[in-house]
């Protein structure tokens, strides 16, 4: 049971990657347009996917981390693809909205829900799981 634990992790850290990547090179392929090296050269549409590039930083390594946790304390498989599809989605959703240069307030909101509810509740989940442990240890 672990391993396929493991393995749905190691699915969403792939995929979480691949948006990573994604970011990364949209921002690549702005700063060459944009003729800006370091920085944002004050770009607000530089501005914008610098910010979207290091939201996805701050949010997909503590969930993928919590999720990872969650597989070894024996999660159901279900709820993992639960997190990781909802993860996922978010980070897509939050991608587009930065990427582009005028997008939908929609995709923001709904990518950053996404993406803090698996936050939120993996953190309980995981909480709760190590409190009923170490009391009934």
């Amino acid at each position: 049971m672990l391993v396929y634990g493991l393995a749905i992790v190691g699915l969403y850290a792939g995929l979480n990657t691949l948006v990573l990547l994604w970011i990364a090179v949209s921002t690549g392929l702005l700063r060459g347009k944009y003729r800006i090296a370091i920085g944002d050269g004050g770009h607000p549409h530089l501005i914008r996917i610098l910010r979207g590039h290091a939201n996805a930083m701050e949010t997909v390594p503590m969930a993928l981390i919590l999720m990872l946790i969650m597989a070894t304390m024996g999660a159901p498989l279900m709820v993992l693809h639960g997190f990781g599809i909802a993860l996922t989605v978010g980070r897509v959703l939050h991608a587009m909205h930065f990427i582009a240069q005028d997008a939908p307030r929609w995709q923001r909101q709904a990518g950053a829900t996404l993406s803090l509810g698996v936050l939120f509740f993996a953190a309980l989940g995981v909480i709760g799981h190590a409190v009923f442990l170490l009391v009934n240890a």
